[in-house]
């Protein structure tokens, strides 16, 4: 073999080893994006045969850049026959990225991709009322359907007490714009946005209704999830204008209501899902938190009293998916960025799902009644509701 069919060889080596990095805000592989913009492989007098990598990112200052070239480094480094490797980072040209970007968005007319004849699955999870560990719900539910190995998106819709990037241990993350799109963090394997990380830490959102609304559909159109299983949205307590837009934009979604087991908190949760299905939504289920406070010998302290859960399944007519207990864990998680469903699972706040995601021994048990609140929803499956037929009448 000569010398030049040898570098050709290992030319298309490279290339092979590099399909598998993959981006870690886009989640393809670099390959498949146009950022590799050549791979030539040369010998020295010395004998050092050497891959130099074109890559080219998305954008200037991409903040996935370090672990991206890092990556291309260790998977040109890993062909045999190839001795050092040299990685030229560079941007994308304008014309290139916008190719991209209208990859990316495929063929889809503008508006957001969660129609009804998505295979996303839209849960909003609501409640009538503040203070009833809604958020906490949601960020846990999220991430434990992660877990079980579904594409998780979560969209933080509570502009007002927005709280869902502290509770996943990610304050301080900003989205990535490219072009017109957004690319969202990610936590715990879970692709998050929240109007928390376009905003300077401590201050407040003063908006009225059109500016809510225009907010919510931004981010239901320009921020890319990719392909997802499950769409969660944290929605506001009550039922105002954020509840009606996203009824508007998302009739076919489906709805958890999270309430305490107090009759005043029940009385209002039912509100919630009332405006709910008058949108078209459909409620799934009740989850009832704070059920109750476990005692050293044994019983149970009912801090908030009992049965809201049920009676507000009762008037919905339908179950109560969970219910969680008061846990001094599952608050001490939320302050420190770490869902308690990650117990067991050797993960810290903001990391990927670890191999021994899924243990369920010792858990604490807020954290087992949301990760069997998990199992329900997941095994539940995408309805059809909403969605065209594809068949014709005759």
């Amino acid at each position: 073999m000569t010398q030049e069919s040898t570098a050709n060889a290992l030319e298309q080596s490279v290339l092979t080893a590099l399909e598998r990095v993959i981006d870690p805000e886009i989640r393809q592989p670099v390959t498949q994006l146009d950022m590799i913009d050549g791979v030539t492989v040369s010998t020295d007098e010395a004998g050092t045969t050497r891959a130099n990598v074109l890559l080219r990112l998305t954008i200037v200052g991409c903040p996935a850049a370090d672990r991206i070239e890092r990556d291309v480094r260790q998977a040109a480094s890993s062909v045999e026959g190839i001795d050092d490797v040299t990685v030229d980072v560079g941007v994308m040209d304008r014309a290139t990225r916008d190719a991209l970007i209208d990859r990316l968005r495929g063929d889809r007319p503008r508006g957001h991709p969660f129609t009804p004849d998505s295979l996303t699955r839209v849960i909003a999870v609501t409640s009538g009322k503040g203070g009833v560990g809604k958020s906490t719900i949601t960020a846990n539910l999220a991430v434990a359907l992660a877990e079980r190995g579904l594409r998780v998106g979560l969209l933080d819709a509570d502009v007002f007490g927005f709280s869902i990037p502290g509770l996943l241990g990610i304050p301080d993350a900003k989205p990535t714009r490219v072009g017109e799109m957004i690319m969202p963090p990610r936590a715990h394997g879970v692709a998050v946005i929240s109007i928390g990380m376009f905003v300077e830490p401590h201050t407040s959102v003063s908006w009225r209704g059109p500016m809510l609304h225009r907010t919510v559909e931004q981010f239901l159109t320009d921020v890319y999830f990719g392909d997802l299983d499950v769409l969660i949205i944290d929605m506001p307590p009550g039922t105002g204008d954020i509840a009606i837009s996203i009824g508007q934009l998302l009739p076919h979604a489906e709805v958890l209501v999270v309430t305490t087991p107090q009759k005043a908190a029940a009385d209002v949760a039912e509100r919630s899902a009332l405006v709910a299905r008058q949108t078209g939504q459909t409620v799934i289920g009740v989850v009832e938190n704070m059920t109750g406070l476990a005692q050293p010998d044994g019983s149970v302290l009912e801090l908030f009293g009992s049965g809201g859960g049920d009676e507000t399944a009762a008037r919905l007519d339908v179950e109560v998916l969970a219910r969680v207990p008061l846990s001094i864990a599952l608050r001490e998680g939320g302050d420190a960025g770490c869902p308690i469903v990650l117990e067991g699972t050797g993960q810290t706040a903001g990391t990927e799902p670890g191999p021994d995601a899924g243990l369920d021994a010792g858990l604490d048990a807020a954290a087992q009644a949301i990760r069997d609140l998990a199992d329900r929803v997941a095994e539940r499956g995408r309805g059809l509701a909403g969605r065209s037929l594809t068949v014709t009448p005759r």
